[in-house]
Parts: C-alpha cells; structure tokens; sequence
C-alpha cells in the first residue's frame, strides 16, 4: 500500500468506530419515540427485545468473525461486516412495525460485530514503516471517547428535533463513504494457512455466547432466577459451553485454539479484558441511573455527565504516544489503568444522596483516565503476542471476552444491588415513592450503591493483580505461515 492508500484506510477504520460506538449509545435515547411511532399499545413490552437484538447478534458472531479473518483475509471480512451493517441500518430506518425494526436491529449487530474488532486487525496491518505502534490504540481512544460523549445526546436531539428513523440513517452517508475508501485503499496481507473454517464450533459458541446473555437480561429481571425459562437457558448455556470446549480440543482447525491460551500474555489479557467489561458496565450504567433517580436529573442531561469519562479516554489517546517513547510498555499502561480505575471506584463509593456532582465528574475523569490506558493498550498486547497466522482469531477474542464480562457484570451487580436494597418496596418501585417514604428508599438505595462500586473496585484490584504478573519481556510471535497480499 502507498502511504496515501494507508491514510485513508486508517480514516476508513476510525469512521467505522464511531460508527460501532455510536450506535451503541444512541438507540436508547429513542426508544420512546419509536414505540410512540410503531407500536403505542404494546411495544413497550417489546424494547428490551430492540436493545438485546443487537447485542446478542454482535457476540455471536464474534468468534466466526476471528476465524475468517484469518482464512479470508481482513479486508474482504470488514468490507462485508461494513455492507452487512449499513444494509442493517436501512431497513432499521425503513422499519413499519416493531417487529421489523428488532429482525433489522439484529442484522445491523451481525454487521455491528465486526466493526470494532475487525476494525482493529485491520488497523494492525495499516502501520507504515517507523510509524508509532500506539497510534491506532491511541487514535481509537479518543474516537471511542467521543463517541460515547455524543451516542446518547445525539440520539435525544435527533429523536426531539427530527425523527427517530435518522438514529439509524445517520450510519449510511459516513458508512458508505467508509465503504468505498477501504475498497479502493486496502491491500492487506492474507496468511497462506488452511482454508478450513469449523462452523460447528462457531454455531457452538454462538449458542453459549446467546443463551448466556438471555439469561443475564432476563434473569431476575423478566423472569425469577429460579424460573424454568431461566434455569433452561442455562443448562443450555452450560451444555454448549461444554460441546463448544471439546470442539475446540479436538478440530483441527479450531474457533478458539486453545493453544492461545499458553501465551501468558494472551491468557492474562483475555482475562483483565473480561473484568474491564464487567468495571465498564457498572460505571456507565449505575451512574446514569444514580443521576436520573436520585438527583432527579434528566435522561438527556444525564449523558452529558459522560463528557469527562470522555475526556479522560481522550487525553490518554493523545499521551499513549509520548509515554510509549519514554519506555511505557503495555504492561505498564495496563498496571496504571488498572490503579487508577480501582481508584475511581473508590471514589465513587463515596457517593451521597447529596454528593457535589463535580466529585461524581472527577470520578468519571478517573474512570476515562483508566479506562483509556486499559482499552487500546490490551489489543496492543493480544496484537503483538499473538502468532501472526491468528491474529483475527486473537484481536476478536478480547472483544468476546469484555462482551461477556459486560453482560455478567451487568446481571450480578443488578442483583447484588437488590439484595443489598433494605428500604420500603423494591428498587423498582423507588420512582413512585413520594415523601419519608422516598427519603429513606432513595438513603438505603444509594447506600447499597456505593457497595456495588465499592465491589467494582475489587474487581479492578484483582485486574491490576493479574497485569503484575504479566511478563516484563515479550516473545517474538511466531510468523506460522508466509504471507500473501490479498487483492
């Protein structure tokens, strides 16, 4: 590739982020409107179907997209995760009923599954000669953090003001501008090893991925934990789990190799990745939810509290650069991160019913300051370890692992907090309490919060303990196979 064509396709790759990241944020601002629009009478028993449609979509085909990858090369694999996203987002717009909208929403997270891991194999490939290796992971951080300052408000403001079809219209002039750039521009080297793809396995892990994310959402929530729906979603989750581990073992060609999980590096990053999924989840949602019940602060405005946890995963992209010139390997940044994430849970454990909400905004800063080292400095990590033949496998594998780790958090956390909760009613009913009565649900409500974050802590304190042991040196990865360029 010339230096032209890499310019651009690194353009195309950030474009493709903001994509993935807005596009997680910004449908839930809309969700009123469109109910309103498609289905008044009875599509508020519907969203959680429109919110989980997607996310199940895009974990499952995780593993699958890895494996591709590697077998077909990254540019065909995130030409057609693109095309398959923005076909995705057309119909979403062009919805006439809820039903509709949910089948489309999943065919947009099929598509939405690879921009952001995909995306990063293929900006693993885009460095040129003397260029920085933090450039991607440093770039992206900042992407990623103003996307996910924007998502939320930009979903309001577009449902308010125009129409809540152009939350999903929006993705169709920047992604097929992206589209056409990384067709012309890309020319990425495609490993010469077996063809061989076991969809069998990948149908297996997408079953465990699925089955373990319904219960998650529906557990406690839609159903009680001991229901029949639950406990049959996950003996299920549990029995593909298993059929999936002996695929792996026994394939020749594997989703998964297991022979990546010998790399210390890999094993331990695939695990820190989980637990920063599981801290993730918490800081956003527990915080929203905090300004919106107990400060009585808008949903719209609300997001905007997510402006310093933005700033903060900003400031570290710009610095990863400069820190890495003056000896900041990966595992110091994940060390750092890891301290400082811990910290900022601390801090926000410390919350009140009347907690000066610029503490709240320091402790969201500390949280993008953590975050920001531990989110791009871990696909650095997997990227550089991993064999050069399973690259795609490696960089998609982290992401699976902090999707699940996100979608576990968010369920244990959720009924450790209720459990916790010894006020009038249940958290649920806290919204309709009015006068003592609320004083006291919304005291012993925040009081069982500041446990959670107080857990989030040690979740981060076991992640800083498990980047201590990381090597201080780095084993060449192993090439495996010759390359050829893919055309």
């Amino acid at each position: 590739m010339t230096e032209t064509q890499r310019k651009i396709g690194f353009l195309a790759c950030l474009v493709t982020i903001v994509l993935a990241v807005l596009d997680m944020q910004i449908v839930s601002a809309a969700t009123v409107p469109i109910v309103r629009d498609l289905d008044p009478e009875h599509g508020i028993a519907r969203i959680p179907w429109l919110i989980s449609a997607f996310s199940l979509a895009s974990a499952a085909m995780l593993p699958l997209y890895g494996r591709l990858c590697d077998v077909l090369g990254p540019r065909h694999v995130f030409l057609g995760a693109l095309g398959t996203f923005l076909a995705g987002s057309a119909l979403c717009g062009a919805a006439p009923s809820i039903g509709w909208l949910i089948a489309s929403r999943a065919l947009q997270g099929i598509g939405a599954g690879g921009l952001m891991s995909v995306t990063m194999v293929v900006i693993a490939h885009l460095g040129g000669p003397g260029e920085k290796k933090n450039k991607g992971a440093g770039t992206g951080g900042i992407v990623a953090g103003g996307g996910m300052a924007v998502g939320p408000w930009l979903g309001g403001f577009l449902a308010d003001h125009a129409s809540w079809r152009w939350a999903f219209y929006i993705n169709l002039p920047l992604g097929i501008a992206a589209l056409v750039a990384a067709a012309y521009a890309l020319r990425l080297p495609r490993h010469t090893t077996s063809r061989a793809i076991d969809f069998p396995g990948a149908a297996l892990a997408a079953a465990f991925s699925t089955t373990l994310l319904l219960v998650t959402e529906w557990g406690g929530r839609q159903y009680a934990w001991a229901s029949p729906q639950v406990l049959g979603l996950a003996l299920v989750s549990a029995a593909s789990l298993a059929l999936c581990l002996r695929r792996q073992f026994t394939t020749a060609e594997p989703i998964l190799p297991p022979a990546l999980f010998r790399v210390p590096e890999l094993r331990l990053g695939f695990a820190i990745q989980a637990l920063v999924g599981i801290a993730m989840t918490g800081a956003m949602y527990y915080v929203l939810v905090y300004l919106q019940l107990v400060r009585g602060i808008a949903s719209s405005s609300a997001g905007l509290f997510l402006i310093p946890m933005a700033v903060g995963m900003t400031v570290v992209g710009v610095a990863a650069g400069r820190l890495s010139d003056r000896g900041w390997s990966e595992r110091t940044f994940t060390i750092s991160g890891s301290a400082v994430t811990a910290a900022a849970f601390l801090l926000l454990a410390a919350t009140g019913t009347h907690t000066s909400l610029w503490q709240l905004r320091a402790a969201l800063l500390l949280v993008g300051l953590g975050f920001g080292q531990l989110l791009g400095q871990l696909i650095q990590l997997v990227q550089q370890t991993a064999p050069r033949p399973q690259l795609g496998v490696a960089t998609t594998a982290i992401r699976f692992f902090q999707t699940l780790g996100g979608a576990l958090g968010a369920s244990l956390f959720g009924t450790l907090l209720n459990r916790l909760y010894d006020g009038p009613g249940d958290v649920g009913a806290l919204a309709a309490l009015r006068g003592p009565a609320r004083t006291e649900g919304l005291t012993a409500y925040v009081s069982a919060l500041d446990t959670v974050f107080l857990c989030l802590a040690g979740v981060m304190t076991l992640s800083l303990l498990l980047a201590l042991r990381l090597p201080r040196t780095r084993p060449v990865p192993a090439e495996g196979s010759r390359e050829t360029v893919a055309a």
